[in-house]
């Protein structure tokens, strides 16, 4: 065989990528799965009538490419959201639109920035336009450094709010001013919004560098469909349509988001009960065991585990990960943060979900070292 490989071919920054890391998908029966964020619940019973009848007999209609605009579903968020057709943007879930948004704001010379910790995708994007990152750290006050985004000399700015991984909340009046402060474009990471008090669609009205990014993975339990949305300016959204794949998404993943997005009443229900799961456990964990838990808006905790000792650190929970993985039990757990690597990040799940959880934390919390 000669010739070059192709990593001698690649452009030079490729070559030094690295992939972004997703959650680990187990496979064999038996997992509680509670690392991924994902839904605990079905979707509305309409998504799969939906993409029944999308199929039909004889599925015919998979011969045919998708609207190219998805322009039904687009105005089905645009009236949602009280916002015109044309500050909508339809992609392959969210990481689409940021993937797009990258593409058109940030390439050598041209910064980036986001917090840190933050969703950890953002510098895998960069890396893949040979940009340059920025991030500025926050603390346990999860206070928004509003000078410090303002100065960070970035084109964009990601924030993710509520912030993953910790679940905190920003209120819209901290956001507004970041964009009375921030020159640049400020992209608002809104995947778990419809667990928080507060979000960020009310002010595109005053900013127009503002955009709001929002999936139907998390309340909708839409994730394998894979569908999210941009809010922005028509400018905005007029430059995401220049650099978006012509069919970025399939037909039947419209046919189920339209379908999700038409039964309000069946996800406001799915969103409360999360909501009071979340809620009761922070307190649980709080209250009963003493652990530091960040005052989640999201649809996952981030607590800080205490051994029966009551010793905390990435030591302690990387112990707690790892006894929980061998309950067959998937949590999160980042230690290459400084603010997160003694937390355990755990999605909320059912009921029964929660139970085998606490019981397997009680289990923990009871076992000898190095059980």
């Amino acid at each position: 065989m000669s010739g070059k490989g192709p990593g001698m071919l690649s452009l030079a920054h490729v070559a030094g990528l690295h992939a972004y890391t997703p959650g680990l998908q187990p496979s064999g029966s038996g997992w509680v799965k509670l690392n991924t964020n994902e839904c605990p619940y079905p979707p509305s019973p309409r998504v799969a009538e939906a993409i029944a009848r999308e199929v039909g007999g004889d599925a015919a209609s998979l011969r045919l490419y998708p609207d190219p605009s998805s322009s039904t579903l687009r105005q089905a968020v645009a009236s949602m959201h009280g916002l015109s057709a044309g500050q909508v943007c339809i992609g392959n879930g969210s990481d689409d639109l940021l993937n797009l948004l990258v593409r058109c704001f940030c390439g050598p010379g041209a910064v980036a920035a986001f917090t840190k910790p933050s969703y950890s995708l953002y510098p895998v994007l960069v890396g893949i336009q040979d940009g340059t990152c920025t991030t500025i750290p926050l603390d346990r006050t999860l206070r928004l450094p509003v000078a410090e985004i303002a100065a960070s000399g970035a084109r964009i700015f990601f924030l993710t709010s509520p912030n993953a991984p910790t679940g905190a909340g920003f209120t819209s009046a901290e956001i507004e001013s970041v964009l009375e402060a921030f020159p640049g474009i400020l992209v608002v990471d809104e995947a778990y919004a419809p667990f928080a008090r507060e979000n960020a669609v009310g002010l595109l009205s005053r900013h127009r560098n503002l955009i709001v990014v929002r999936t139907l993975s998390k309340a909708y339990a839409l994730a394998g469909i894979r569908v999210g949305y941009a809010l922005a300016d028509p400018e905005t959204i007029g430059l995401l349509d220049r650099v978006r794949d012509s069919y970025n998404v399939s037909r039947l993943s419209q046919a189920a988001a339209i379908a999700a997005l038409g039964d309000s009443g069946y996800y406001a229900g799915v969103v409360e009960k999360i909501k009071a799961t979340r809620d009761s456990y922070v307190e649980r964990w709080v209250n009963r065991n003493g652990w530091f838990t960040f005052p989640s808006q999201s649809n996952f905790i981030c607590t800080e585990p205490r051994d029966r000792e009551g010793r905390t650190g990435l030591a302690v929970a990387r112990s707690a990960y790892d006894f929980l993985f061998s309950r067959k039990v998937l949590v999160r757990h980042f230690p290459s943060d400084a603010l997160t690597a003694s937390f355990l990040r755990i999605s909320v799940g059912s009921d029964d979900e929660m139970l085998v959880l606490d019981e397997s934390l009680d289990a923990w919390l009871k076992a000898p070292p190095n059980a």
